[in-house]
């Protein structure tokens, strides 16, 4: 085929060999740093379930690069979000990472100027405030935050915060999910030595699945051939049309969703489509911070925090409905000890990917055809980076 006739067709490969992004930005403090600032705090990043804040006064503080943020309820249970900084001298306000407020202020430990919970100053201690002071100039510095099916999402820049729908790859790929319902069941976190973007590089191709993820591979015939989706093949419609089950779209036959077995844990969510069903995992992606992966049985919610240039933080949940929890019989470890094992293959190679970009050799590497979804976070990364 030539490349014409393979984007006629539909191919998603990539004609030509692109490079990579250079080995510096996996390694170099300074450009960790503009990544923080260039990415990190200017888009929705992923915190925590809203259940996890229940009730008044109730807090969080999550830490993204060098910024703590502090999430709370307020006496009307809105979910508010402010730098933990005091406006005073930049003292930080609370200490503790959750709980929740003995009362209606937030009180700086230093100097105690006092905030209510919309973030106002109320109160400082010095009896001889000078004529031109006002407390209206000195309110918390906001973040914006947002409920969304229940995960909470905060922008540190909320003058330049883009919808925050338009952050996912489509937020209506999981409308048939009761997600704002579901209850946790597991959660697993994980250090892995290795760049956040090495991370996302390895979640966007699948050239690694037959000889990293062996079970996997099973479960989902399409991943033995080193393929995502159905069209990442250059003669996908030759293999549709002929019915070959080694490039069927979906679970292999006989499969349900993610698990040791293959067999699902619980009743299938009730509102799913035949589509759904077949496919057995229906991704919603919302970078940097994770994606949101729906399977017939449960949930499964991945967060990732970079901690420094060769370090990153996953934390992963698993969700199902309440009643599947309550019931004495209900046994999730058949698809959690799936998945952590999937997580732990790909932290391995991610590791791996990490310490060969010190050589000093190697400033790039070389996309092969299916890898174009790593381009295209490529130029997203790019794109960011102005």
């Amino acid at each position: 085929m030539s490349d014409e006739e393979r984007n006629i067709a539909g191919y998603n490969g990539l004609t030509r060999v692109e490079p990579t992004l250079p080995s510096e930005f996996y390694l170099d403090a300074d450009h960790y740093e503009r990544e923080l600032r260039k990415i990190w705090y200017r888009n929705w990043l992923y915190v925590c379930r809203a259940s996890e804040l229940r009730g008044p006064r109730a807090f969080s503080v999550f830490e993204i690069g060098s910024q703590e943020i502090l999430i709370l309820r307020d006496q009307n249970e809105e979910l508010r979000a402010f730098h933990n900084t005091c406006r005073h001298r930049g003292s930080v306000l609370m200490r503790e990472p959750k709980g929740r407020l003995p009362g209606s202020r937030i009180t700086c430990p230093y100097h105690c100027w006092a905030y209510d919970l919309q973030g106002k100053l109320q109160r400082t201690p010095t009896p001889s405030e000078q004529g031109d002071f006002d407390k209206a100039d000195y309110s918390l510095y906001d973040v914006a935050v947002r409920d969304w099916n229940g995960f909470v999402f905060i922008h540190l820049e909320p003058e330049n915060a883009q919808p925050l729908e338009e952050s996912f790859n489509g937020s209506h790929l999981l409308d048939n999910w009761p997600l704002a319902d579901l209850a946790l069941g597991h959660t697993y976190e994980k250090i892995l030595h290795c760049n956040w973007k090495v991370f996302w590089e390895n979640f966007n191709e699948c050239l690694h699945c037959p000889s990293v993820h062996k079970e996997l591979s099973e479960v989902v015939p399409l991943y033995k051939q080193h393929l995502m989706e159905v069209q990442d093949d250059p003669e996908w419609e030759a293999h549709q049309r002929s019915g070959d089950k080694r490039y069927k779209q979906g679970l292999a036959e006989g499969k349900e969703t993610w698990s040791k077995n293959g067999s699902a844990c619980a009743a299938y969510f009730p509102d799913l489509n035949e589509e759904e069903i077949a496919r057995g995992h229906t991704y919603c992606e919302t970078v940097p911070s994770g994606f949101i992966v729906g399977h017939v049985d449960y949930v499964r919610v991945l967060r990732l925090r970079p901690l420094g240039p060769e370090t990153t933080e996953i934390h992963v949940q698993w969700f199902f409905r309440e009643e599947s929890l309550a019931d004495p019989a209900f046994d999730a470890s058949g698809v959690v000890d799936f998945g952590q094992r999937v997580i732990d293959e790909d932290g391995a190679v991610a590791e791996l990917n990490q310490k060969g970009l010190r050589s000093i050799r190697h400033k790039h590497g070389a996309l092969m055809a299916e890898e174009y979804a790593v381009h295209d976070f490529h130029v997203w990364v790019l794109e960011q980076l102005g």
